[in-house]
Protein backbone atom coordinates (compact mmCIF):
# COMPACT_ATOMS: atom_id res chain seq x y z
CA UNK A 1 0.00 0.00 0.00
CA UNK A 2 1.31 3.48 -1.09
CA UNK A 3 1.60 6.49 1.65
CA UNK A 4 -1.30 8.05 -0.06
CA UNK A 5 -3.18 5.17 -0.01
CA UNK A 6 -2.46 4.41 4.07
CA UNK A 7 -2.83 8.74 4.51
CA UNK A 8 -6.17 8.79 2.75
CA UNK A 9 -7.22 5.53 4.90
CA UNK A 10 -6.00 7.42 8.24
CA UNK A 11 -8.59 10.08 7.29
CA UNK A 12 -10.93 8.15 6.52
CA UNK A 13 -10.73 6.40 9.84
CA UNK A 14 -10.85 9.56 11.84
CA UNK A 15 -13.29 11.29 9.89
CA UNK A 16 -15.91 8.03 10.59
CA UNK A 17 -14.65 8.19 14.37
CA UNK A 18 -15.14 11.73 14.82
CA UNK A 19 -18.54 11.49 13.06
CA UNK A 20 -19.79 8.65 14.82
CA UNK A 21 -18.52 10.20 18.84
CA UNK A 22 -20.10 13.44 17.67
CA UNK A 23 -23.23 12.01 16.87
CA UNK A 24 -23.19 9.97 20.11
CA UNK A 25 -22.64 12.56 21.84
CA UNK A 26 -25.57 14.36 20.54
CA UNK A 27 -27.72 12.14 20.99
CA UNK A 28 -26.79 11.46 24.80
CA UNK A 29 -26.89 15.52 25.25
CA UNK A 30 -30.75 15.06 23.62
CA UNK A 31 -31.89 12.32 25.72
CA UNK A 32 -30.88 14.05 28.82
CA UNK A 33 -32.20 17.40 27.77
CA UNK A 34 -35.96 15.88 26.96
CA UNK A 35 -38.52 15.82 29.27
CA UNK A 36 -38.81 12.19 30.58
CA UNK A 37 -42.63 10.53 31.21
CA UNK A 38 -43.76 8.56 34.12
CA UNK A 39 -43.32 5.19 32.17
CA UNK A 40 -39.58 6.22 31.60
CA UNK A 41 -39.29 6.26 35.78
CA UNK A 42 -41.45 3.07 36.43
CA UNK A 43 -39.76 1.19 33.58
CA UNK A 44 -36.18 1.82 35.26
CA UNK A 45 -37.12 1.39 39.06
CA UNK A 46 -39.21 -1.66 38.16
CA UNK A 47 -36.51 -3.21 35.98
CA UNK A 48 -34.03 -2.37 39.23
CA UNK A 49 -36.47 -3.59 41.53
CA UNK A 50 -36.82 -7.20 39.79
CA UNK A 51 -40.74 -6.30 39.19
CA UNK A 52 -43.81 -6.58 37.04
CA UNK A 53 -44.34 -3.59 35.58
CA UNK A 54 -48.25 -3.03 34.37
CA UNK A 55 -49.58 -5.82 36.39
CA UNK A 56 -53.04 -6.10 35.40
CA UNK A 57 -55.83 -6.39 38.72
CA UNK A 58 -59.06 -8.46 38.34
CA UNK A 59 -60.93 -4.96 38.02
CA UNK A 60 -58.60 -4.25 34.98
CA UNK A 61 -56.53 -1.57 36.70
CA UNK A 62 -52.50 -1.61 36.63
CA UNK A 63 -50.34 -1.60 39.28
CA UNK A 64 -47.43 0.28 37.98
CA UNK A 65 -44.98 -2.43 39.76
CA UNK A 66 -45.60 -5.42 41.44
CA UNK A 67 -42.15 -6.99 43.16
CA UNK A 68 -42.10 -10.30 45.75
CA UNK A 69 -42.97 -7.54 48.85
CA UNK A 70 -44.73 -4.15 47.10
CA UNK A 71 -47.27 -3.07 45.11
CA UNK A 72 -46.05 0.12 43.62
CA UNK A 73 -47.47 3.40 42.24
CA UNK A 74 -45.58 5.87 40.02
CA UNK A 75 -46.37 9.26 40.32
CA UNK A 76 -44.85 12.71 39.58
CA UNK A 77 -44.67 14.54 42.49
CA UNK A 78 -47.17 16.98 42.10
CA UNK A 79 -49.95 14.15 41.95
CA UNK A 80 -49.04 12.96 45.62
CA UNK A 81 -52.15 12.58 46.98
CA UNK A 82 -53.26 10.66 43.55
CA UNK A 83 -50.10 8.32 44.56
CA UNK A 84 -50.88 7.84 47.78
CA UNK A 85 -54.66 6.61 47.23
CA UNK A 86 -53.54 4.17 44.79
CA UNK A 87 -50.59 2.79 46.70
CA UNK A 88 -52.83 1.67 48.94
CA UNK A 89 -55.60 0.44 46.67
CA UNK A 90 -53.41 -1.95 45.11
CA UNK A 91 -51.45 -3.21 48.04
CA UNK A 92 -55.14 -4.10 49.41
CA UNK A 93 -55.75 -5.85 46.00
CA UNK A 94 -52.67 -7.82 46.36
CA UNK A 95 -51.80 -8.69 49.39
CA UNK A 96 -48.49 -6.65 49.25
CA UNK A 97 -47.30 -3.46 50.74
CA UNK A 98 -47.84 0.04 49.09
CA UNK A 99 -44.97 1.98 48.03
CA UNK A 100 -45.27 4.92 45.82
CA UNK A 101 -42.10 5.50 43.06
CA UNK A 102 -41.82 9.54 43.79
CA UNK A 103 -40.66 11.40 40.51
CA UNK A 104 -39.33 14.29 41.92
CA UNK A 105 -37.39 17.13 41.06
CA UNK A 106 -35.88 20.55 42.56
CA UNK A 107 -38.74 22.44 44.01
CA UNK A 108 -40.77 19.31 45.22
CA UNK A 109 -39.75 19.66 48.46
CA UNK A 110 -43.28 20.52 49.86
CA UNK A 111 -44.92 17.21 48.11
CA UNK A 112 -42.29 15.19 49.65
CA UNK A 113 -43.49 16.59 53.58
CA UNK A 114 -46.99 15.82 52.19
CA UNK A 115 -46.67 12.29 51.42
CA UNK A 116 -44.38 11.13 53.83
CA UNK A 117 -46.89 12.63 56.53
CA UNK A 118 -49.52 10.33 55.27
CA UNK A 119 -47.03 7.55 54.13
CA UNK A 120 -45.30 7.50 58.06
CA UNK A 121 -49.10 7.18 59.14
CA UNK A 122 -49.91 4.31 56.99
CA UNK A 123 -46.59 2.43 56.28
CA UNK A 124 -46.32 2.87 52.58
CA UNK A 125 -42.79 3.02 51.33
CA UNK A 126 -41.98 6.23 49.79
CA UNK A 127 -39.10 5.02 46.89
CA UNK A 128 -37.48 8.80 45.50
CA UNK A 129 -36.82 9.18 41.73
CA UNK A 130 -34.89 12.03 41.23
CA UNK A 131 -35.62 13.95 37.61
Amino acid sequence: MSKKQISLLFTLLLAFLYIFFENDLTLNQQEQSVKKNEKYYQSKMCQELGGKMEYILTDKTRVDCLTNEYAIEVDFAQKWAEAIGQSLYYAHMTGKRPAIGFIVGDGDERYIKRVRTVADKFDIKIILLQK
